[in-house]
């Protein structure tokens, strides 16, 4: 899923996500974060295509995955889950997954509007031309 990790680094490292809520917290399900409003309806003024592949599955705890409103509507917003979530294959784009169990302990200690302090990213991301395309539109937009 390459468009949606540089979405994701991209957001991350400009700070994006500095401060905003895990606004929606269930037990045994997820956590979802990254709307700026807090609400669930906020995003960073783009959308961009689902990006589904199938070796990518919600299939166990710690699957990192995009939140949306539909088809084509991924954002900012992304959920971790808590256990397998099959039903969301297809649905929502898997990039990335929870790898060690402290970091998925502090997954499972995450409360209802808790406060994401900063995603820091440690390796640096080569994109492709056509992903730095994206890039470049979507940072005009969040400069503007």
């Amino acid at each position: 899923a390459p468009i949606t990790v540089a979405n994701f680094v991209n957001l991350s490292n400009r700070g994006y996500y500095n401060n905003l809520s895990f606004h929606r917290v269930i037990n045994d399900f997820m956590i979802q974060g990254g709307c700026p409003l807090g609400t669930g309806t906020g995003g960073p003024g783009y959308e961009f295509k689902d990006e589904f592949h199938s070796d990518l599955k919600h299939n166990k705890p710690g699957i990192l995955s995009m939140a949306n409103a539909g088809p084509g509507t991924n954002g900012s917003q992304f959920f971790i889950t808590h256990l397998a979530t099959p039903h969301l294959d297809n649905n929502h784009t898997v990039f990335g997954e929870v790898v060690d169990e402290e970091s998925m302990n502090n997954v499972n200690l995450i409360q209802q509007n808790d406060t994401i302090e900063s995603i820091d990213i440690e390796d640096d991301l080569q994109n492709d031309d056509s992903v730095n395309s994206y890039l470049d539109s979507w940072n005009k937009i969040l400069d503007s």
